[in-house]
């Protein structure tokens, strides 16, 4: 990151502990301005802890900058740039969705009640509806009406698709994308749905028992890792080259997983490419949920 610019958060050495188990350890990381991060570990991780921190709803130990802000000591100024957004099932049942425009444009001072409803004109949405009378695909798009309404700085979705089918997910992200994300806002995201968000992330953070664990830009992370696809000829020359990792697929073929390796000998053992999300994530957890 280019150091002229500064960084939307900042932290360093952030500790907490919860019954004696810390969810995070001396945990720092940077997020830059423009990008779209995805904070991506495994159940009680500390993912939830850390988004927590950055909305100043937890204490904590160590340094923490948001928009260089505290979020401990101002919260409320914070706020008026960040918009959190936890998944789709928080609205209201009973809520009607002229009522949930009101209520977020009474708590966001940088709610657009018209974008807003430009967006839901697109749509068969009607104002008297309550929530409970929409399917899933009408609460998604009322969710996102009303998130990308917010002409927010930081856009924080803690699992944001939770629940939902693969169709109405895929149109989250992609609306999201589209319609809202600019070089002026910064997306941080978690999910457990790795591998459909790999193709909308700038930039990744693995994080493993309230440690980062891998902290890149998604070029970087291409260019680091190798997966070799080996033969049974081939399996015992790929592992003297030191791979981290490796699976058995059928036809007594071998993926293994390769962390900054000369690709040009991995060339000459099998095929090449480059790992999915999903596939480097479970290498670098593996053990994680013994």
């Amino acid at each position: 990151m280019n150091a002229a610019v500064e960084a939307v958060v900042s932290a360093h050495n952030l500790r907490k502990v919860y019954k004696q188990k810390p969810a995070l350890d001396n945990t720092s990381f940077t997020i830059a301005p423009g990008r779209i991060v995805g904070l991506i570990g495994p159940n009680g991780a500390g993912k939830t802890t850390a988004l927590k921190a950055l909305l100043g709803l937890t204490s904590f130990e160590g340094e923490l900058r948001v928009l260089g802000m505290d979020p401990r000591a101002q919260r409320n100024a914070l706020m008026n740039d960040v918009c959190f957004i936890a998944d789709v099932a928080v609205l209201p049942r009973w809520i009607r969705v002229k009522e949930a425009i009101d209520f977020v444009a009474g708590v966001h001072p940088r709610f657009d009640r018209a974008r807003c409803e430009r967006f839901l004109a697109n749509t068969k949405l009607q104002p008297k509806q309550r929530v409970s009378e929409l399917s899933k695909g009408m609460v998604v798009q009322l969710h996102l009406a009303l998130v990308m309404a917010i002409d927010a700085r930081v856009l924080v979705l803690d699992e944001p698709t939770l629940g939902l089918d693969i169709l109405y997910r895929k149109e989250f992200y992609q609306r999201l994308l589209e319609d809202y994300f600019d070089e002026q806002k910064t997306i941080i995201v978690t999910t457990h749905q790795v591998e459909e968000i790999e193709h909308i992330l700038t930039d990744v953070l693995f994080i493993r028992d309230g440690k980062i664990v891998l902290s890149a830009d998604m070029e970087s992370v291409s260019e680091r890792y190798t997966e070799l696809l080996a033969s049974a000829d081939t399996l015992q020359a790929a592992r003297e080259l030191g791979p981290i990792d490796e699976r058995s697929l059928p036809f007594g073929k071998t993926v293994l997983l390769y962390d900054g390796a000369d690709r040009s000998q991995l060339d000459a053992l099998g095929e090449t490419r480059n790992p999915g999300l999903a596939d480097l994530f479970v290498a670098i957890m593996k053990g994680t949920y013994a």
